[in-house]
């Protein structure tokens, strides 16, 4: 897991230096200390609408968000990364916090075959939703496996009475699956 941290720590803050070095870059072309070239120009056009610039997203994460939408969720990414250095393995995991979820999958089925001394491509998954709990009720991790959050369902929702896929509410396309 922890070459997870530090894959995640490497991508955002590429993110964050290619930000740095293109606000830096626009801040000083608007002041006329340097030629405004067409990719600053466009991304300040798209700071200006309202959306992320091309130039963040060839780096970023997949979003569909508009700017301040972006910005607010990656403040919520980094702070989960942060917490994750800061205060070690968490309890539970924001699975959408992921840049690269596929290497987290990974890092899980890793810890378990190192445990049992199982070859990884023998291991296959096992989801268990818990409907019982909410995230701020997990105090400790699970003997094996993880807790994840975060993920979403598309014209459906999960019945918490009867376990079960269900019917998706009037006007409601996408609701909050329970913690897995």
């Amino acid at each position: 897991m922890n070459t997870v941290l530090l894959q995640e720590c490497i991508r955002y803050n590429g993110v964050l230096e290619v930000m740095k070095i293109t606000l830096v870059q626009l801040k000083r072309a608007l002041k006329g200390f340097i030629v405004m070239s067409e990719e600053l120009e466009n991304i300040a056009n798209s700071l200006y609408s309202g959306q992320v610039p091309a130039a963040w997203e060839i780096v970023s994460f997949v979003s569909l968000k508009p700017l301040s939408s972006w910005i607010e969720d990656l403040n919520k990414r980094i702070e989960f990364i942060n917490s994750w250095i800061e205060k070690g393995t968490p309890e539970h995991y924001w699975i959408s916090g992921f840049f690269f979820p596929q290497a987290f999958i990974t890092g899980v089925l890793q810890n378990f075959a190192r445990k049992y001394t199982i070859a990884v491509d023998q291991i296959i998954f096992d989801f268990i939703f818990k409907d019982d709990i909410e995230v701020k009720d997990i105090e400790k991790r699970p003997e094996n496996g993880c807790y994840i959050y975060g993920m979403f369902f598309e014209g459906a929702q999960w019945g918490r009475t009867t376990h079960l896929l269900a019917d998706s509410n009037p006007k409601e396309l996408f609701s909050e699956c329970p913690i897995i």
